[in-house]
C-alpha cells in the first residue's frame, strides 16, 4: 500500500519562490566586482532569474545542458544559479584558482555551452578561449557601462542580456532526480573529477544543513557566506539562506581581513562561513587593529582542520561560538557539524576544546563508519584509527562520464580520510590516508601537529609531512611560516610542542619557509612540499 500525500517534487527553483513569497523583502546584500555595495532581495533575485532562465532558453540552452559559472559570490551568480537550474539547465561552478590547464580541461569535460563570468577572470579566459570548445557564448557579469573590449565570442554583458526578454516566463517541470549542478573536485593527483548533484540531493543537503545542530540558520540570521559558490556548492549555504528566509550578504572579490571586517560590522552578520585561512587573516586583522565582534554569532570552519587556538581565540576573544565541520565535494559537501551534544554539555575549558577540535558529528542523512583496509567495521572509541567510509541523502555514487565503481559492496564511498569515531557520534580526522605518517609501524597524524605548532603566537601557518630516515621508515618535517616581524628558532619551537605529544610523535626538524603551497580550495599541498623536501636529511638520519 502507497501513502495518499501529493507528488511535490523537491526542485531548487521551489527554494527562492518560496524566499520570494515568504521572505520577499529580505535583504541580499553583494560586494560588486565593479566596487560599490549592491543592494536587492530575494523577489527581485527570483524575478531576475526568470529573466535569466527565459533568456537561456531563447539562446537554445536545454535540459541536461552545463551552463559553466566562473564567478564570485555576488546577487548575479546567485541569479544566474538559480536561473540555470529553473529550466532544467546544469550550473557548472569552476573554481578560478584551478591551474589553467585543469580549467581547460574540465570546461571540456562538462561540454559547457555557455560561461558566464566575472570582469575578474577575463584576462584569464582570453588566454585559454581558443582551447575551450564547447563554448559557444560568454556572458560577462556586469552592464553595458562596464563591459571591457574582450576577444571572447559571442560576449555579452549580463544586464544588456537578460533585458531582451520580458520575465514572463514559468519554471520548467521536471523530475526531482534531474541533475542541478556540477563541481569538480581539486584534482591534486590525476585530474579533477566530476561530482554531478540533483536537484533532490541539493534541496535535501539544504534541508539537513538548516537542522539546529547543523548550520542552525534561521530567519533571524543575517548569513555572510564567505566560502565561495565555487568551493562545493558554497557548502550549502546558496540554498539553505533563502529557504529559511536569512537575510543573504555576498562578499565579492574581496577576502581579505579588513573586506571581511567591514561586512561583519556594518551589515550586522550573525552568521558565517570559510576556510582557516580567511580566519587567520581576519584574527590578525582584529588583533592588529584592537576591533571586536558585536554581532556576530557563530561561524563554521571547515575545508581543512580547525586549530585548537583559532576555536579558543573566536570564543574566548570575541564570544563568538565555534562549529568545526567537515565535508567533502563527493558530499554536497557537509558530512560532520560540531554542535554540542548533551553528553558534552557540561564541559568547559580545555576539556570542552577537545571536542570542538574534532570535525562533530553526522546529521539525519549522513551514515559513516570507519574500517581497516579489508573492509572490516572498526570500533567506535574515539582512539582506533581507520578508513572513513560515508553514505547518503546526498552522497555521490559515480563521477561524470566514469563507469568506474566507487562504493564498496554496502554502499559506502572512502573518503581517503583516516580519522576516528566516538561511542557520541564525534568524528575526528587523524590525516589523509596518503598523509599519515608511518613511523616505525605506527601512525602519526600530520594534522594533529600543524594544529598544535599554530597555537604558537609567533607561528602564522605550520604544515608536517613525513620525510624518509633509514630506520624508522619516515619521520615528521615541522614546515612553519612566521607571522610578520617575528622570529624565532628550532628550538622554541620544539619546546612548545613538547609535552603536548608523545614523544615518538615529536617532528625530527623544522624548516621556516616564507609560503606554504595551497591547493585551488585553500588546503595545504603536501604533494608539493614532499617534493620540495624530498632529498631533505634529518638530523637524526645523519646520526
Amino acid at each position: 500500500m502507497l501513502g495518499l500525500m501529493q507528488d511535490w517534487q523537491l526542485l531548487c527553483h521551489r527554494v527562492l519562490d518560496h524566499a520570494a513569497l515568504n521572505h520577499g523583502e529580505r535583504p541580499v546584500i553583494s560586494r560588486s566586482v565593479e566596487g560599490p555595495l549592491h543592494a536587492t532581495t530575494y523577489a527581485a533575485v527570483r524575478a531576475r532569474a526568470l529573466r535569466l532562465a527565459q533568456r537561456l532558453e531563447r539562446d537554445g540552452i536545454k535540459l541536461g545542458d552545463r551552463v559553466a559559472t566562473l564567478a564570485w559570490n555576488t546577487w548575479r551568480h546567485l541569479e544566474a544559479w538559480y536561473g540555470i537550474m529553473g529550466i532544467g539547465a546544469v550550473y557548472h561552478t569552476v573554481n578560478p584558482r584551478l591551474f589553467p590547464e585543469q580549467i581547460s580541461w574540465i570546461v571540456n569535460h562538462a561540454e559547457d555551452r555557455v560561461m558566464m563570468l566575472d570582469l575578474t577572470f577575463v584576462p584569464l579566459i582570453e588566454k585559454l578561449a581558443e582551447k575551450l570548445t564547447p563554448i559557444e557564448r560568454y556572458v560577462l557579469l556586469t552592464d553595458a557601462a562596464h563591459m571591457p573590449a574582450t576577444t571572447l565570442r559571442n560576449a555579452v554583458p549580463y544586464e544588456e542580456w537578460i533585458a531582451e526578454v520580458d520575465g514572463d516566463f514559468s519554471w520548467t517541470l521536471f523530475d526531482e532526480n534531474t541533475a542541478a549542478g556540477m563541481c569538480y573536485t581539486s584534482g591534486t593527483t590525476g585530474n579533477p573529477k566530476g561530482v554531478l548533484y540533483s536537484h533532490r540531493s541539493n534541496v535535501l543537503h539544504s534541508m539537513m544543513s538548516a537542522q539546529p545542530d547543523a548550520m542552525g540558520v534561521s530567519s533571524r540570521d543575517v548569513v555572510l557566506p564567505v566560502v565561495p559558490m565555487f568551493h562545493a556548492n558554497c557548502w550549502g549555504l546558496a540554498l539553505t539562506t533563502p529557504m529559511v528566509g536569512a537575510a543573504l550578504v555576498m562578499p565579492g572579490a574581496k577576502l581579505d581581513g579588513a573586506s571581511i571586517y567591514e561586512l561583519l560590522d556594518r551589515e550586522r552578520i550573525t552568521f558565517t562561513a570559510a576556510v582557516p585561512t580567511v580566519w587567520l587573516m581576519l584574527l590578525q586583522y582584529l588583533e592588529q587593529h584592537d576591533l571586536k565582534l558585536p554581532y556576530l554569532r557563530k561561524v563554521v570552519i571547515g575545508g581543512s582542520a580547525c586549530p585548537r587556538a583559532m576555536i579558543q581565540k573566536f570564543q574566548d576573544a570575541y564570544d563568538v561560538e565555534v562549529c568545526h565541520a567537515w565535508g567533502m565535494t563527493e558530499m554536497s559537501p557537509l558530512g560532520t557539524l560540531g554542535s554540542i551534544k548533551p553528553d558534552y554539555a557540561g564541559l568547559s575549558g580545555e576539556a570542552r576544546l577537545d571536542v570542538q577540535v574534532k570535525q562533530g558529528h553526522a546529521p539525519f542523512g549522513v551514515d559513516m563508519k570507519i574500517a581497516d583496509d579489508a573492509g572490516r567495521e572498526l570500533p567506535r572509541d574515539g582512539k582506533t584509527f581507520g578508513r572513513l567510509k560515508v553514505r547518503g541523502l546526498a552522497v555521490a555514487r559515480a563521477y561524470f562520464k566514469e563507469g568506474d565503481r566507487i562504493l564498496d559492496d554496502e554502499g559506502f564511498f572512502d573518503t581517503g580520510d583516516v580519522a576516528t569515531l566516538d561511542r557520541h557520534g564525534y568524528m575526528q580526522i587523524t590525516d589523509r590516508s596518503k598523509d599519515v605518517i608511518k613511523s616505525g609501524g605506527e601512525w602519526i597524524s600530520s594534522i594533529d601537529l600543524e594544529n598544535l605548532a599554530v597555537g604558537h603566537p609567533k607561528v602564522a601557518e605550520a604544515a608536517v609531512i613525513g620525510v624518509r630516515h633509514p630506520k624508522w621508515g619516515e619521520r615528521p618535517l615541522l614546515i612553519v611560516v612566521l607571522k610578520e616581524g617575528q622570529s624565532a628558532g628550532k628550538a622554541e619551537l620544539l619546546a612548545f610542542l613538547d609535552g603536548k605529544v608523545a614523544k615518538w610523535w615529536m617532528p625530527d626538524d623544522v624548516a621556516f619557509v616564507t609560503e606554504i603551497p595551497h591547493t585551488a580550495t585553500g588546503k595545504i599541498r603536501k604533494t608539493a612540499l614532499r617534493d620540495r623536501f624530498k632529498d631533505y636529511e634529518l638530523p637524526s638520519a645523519a646520526a
